[in-house]
């Protein structure tokens, strides 16, 4: 895990989300708190728990970004769930669990990326050799001998008859052998990054619903019965840049060990993985008991052993979540936090309250994060040659047209901004590529030019902004 301080973290959420200061302050703390935890004796280290945050706050104001770049700053595995896609036990529907065996799945496709980064230069040099190989191929009676060699060297596997300090080299003839030394020369130059190359890859595994079924019970059928059948070869044929991509990504499953990459990213998730379970406010039973409500609240039960520390079954091996941090989230309109079961309620400790977003929030969410929809539009007529401009008191329109928009109306908070964003420039957009390269500023007139009548009707105002 990436060690930085609680300060550290806010500074970094500060370049991304504005404001909500108080509940950067507090999930900065609990995912310090992890670092704290590991440099204790492994009794102590048993007897502390995560402090699991409940955030609550209108939609648009940042709850799921705050959790998501969290994970980013630590490198740690992050999965986003929705409590309302969760069913209870008895009914058809995804199961609780299903989230801790998404969140080792991705602490897997993690620890695969980065042990490929540890054997990349010895996976590119045998990919290299591969493509040498297939820019040169050898005569058809040389590669039927090779062929022979290998099942040969093979039988001798089997045997426990592994006494080869390496692989042998082709035995081809002196033209090949020159020819292939003239490729592997270019290769290295660089020259033949566009010539194109047919090579036999394996053939990605097809979607099984089956399988997704069976993942519910933390099994995998699909990848059981595919690791026992031979692998099924399809032939690509693509420019060598393309193609020494997929051969290093080949050389790398043969470098690394599989078994390792699955322990570690068991132990990754259970000390540094990271759930978020959104919109949870929507599995309040509300005063009305009816069937679909007590569905509510049994999945608020079945999720309560999850967060307070059990063990679920993966198809990679058994997973503790009893040091998973958990952040729950939710807009609470109609209801509270004093509305979950009290037991769940018990299980996050931390309560933040997130602010609903005002016209200043909205100029600073429009120019100062690096990801900035401004700088993103700006951006992206830049790739038409096109320099975007926004003066300071069209940016100021914008925002308190979203304001406004977001008190009338439902309030989405910055989620506002995009489609008035959109809307306002639309025609900027449609006309970009067919324009000559020059600047477009867009001033206050123009906002008031292209909003102003839509902004007056409330009707539209609903419809299209």
């Amino acid at each position: 895990m990436a060690i930085k301080t609680p300060k550290e973290i806010v500074r970094i959420l500060n370049e991304y989300i504005i404001g909500q200061d108080e509940a950067k302050k507090s999930v900065a703390i609990a995912l310090y708190n992890r670092y704290r935890r590991m440099q204790l004796s492994k009794e102590m280290q048993r007897e502390v728990t995560p402090k699991n945050l409940l955030m609550a706050g209108p939609t648009g104001v940042g709850k799921t970004e705050i959790a998501r770049r969290l994970a980013d700053i630590v490198e740690a595995p992050f999965v986003k769930v929705e409590a309302t896609k969760f069913t209870e036990v008895g009914y058809v529907g995804r199961d609780v669990e299903s989230m801790v065996r998404d969140l080792v799945s991705e602490a897997v496709r993690m620890e695969e990326k980065d042990q490929f980064a540890r054997v990349k230069t010895q996976a590119t040099k045998e990919a290299n050799k591969e493509l040498v190989r297939l820019l040169a191929p050898a005569e058809k009676h040389e590669r039927r001998e090779n062929q022979m060699q290998q099942m040969q060297d093979m039988m001798s596997m089997l045997m426990g008859e592994n006494n080869r300090e390496e692989d042998h080299e082709d035995d081809v003839s002196d033209d090949v052998r020159n020819k292939r030394m003239d490729v592997a020369e270019k290769l290295a130059k660089g020259l033949l990054e566009d010539h194109e190359v047919t090579i036999e890859v394996e053939q990605a595994p097809k979607a099984n619903p089956m399988s997704d079924m069976m993942g519910q019970m933390g099994m995998d059928m699909g990848s059981m019965l595919t690791d026992l059948m031979p692998k099924k070869k399809v032939k690509r044929t693509l420019s060598v840049k393309d193609a020494r991509e997929v051969l290093i990504q080949e050389e790398s499953r043969k470098l690394v060990d599989y078994d390792a990459i699955y322990q570690h990213a068991i132990e990754r998730s259970q000390n540094n993985g990271i759930i978020f379970i959104d919109e949870i406010d929507k599995i309040i039973a509300g005063n009305k008991r009816n069937s679909g409500e007590v569905s509510r609240e049994g999945v608020q039960r079945d999720i309560l052993p999850i967060v307070e520390g059990s063990t679920v079954n993966t198809k990679y091996g058994p997973v503790s979540t009893d040091h998973i941090l958990f952040i729950a989230a939710g807009a609470f309109a109609e209801s509270k936090p004093s509305d979950l079961i009290p037991e769940l309620q018990g299980r996050f400790p931390i309560r933040v309250e997130l602010n609903a977003l005002t016209k200043d929030d909205f100029v600073k969410i429009l120019k100062d994060p690096q990801n900035s929809l401004l700088k993103q539009y700006i951006a992206l007529m830049k790739a038409d040659g096109i320099k975007l401009v926004f003066t300071q008191e069209a940016v100021d329109k914008i925002a308190e047209i979203a304001f406004d928009v977001n008190q009338g109306t439902d309030n989405i908070g910055a989620r506002r901004l995009s489609t008035i964003l959109e809307k306002l420039l639309e025609d900027v957009l449609y006309e970009g590529p067919d324009m000559e390269m020059g600047e477009i500023t867009v001033t206050e007139a123009y906002v008031e030019d292209k909003l102003g009548d839509i902004i007056m009707n409330k009707d539209l105002t609903k419809f299209i902004l």
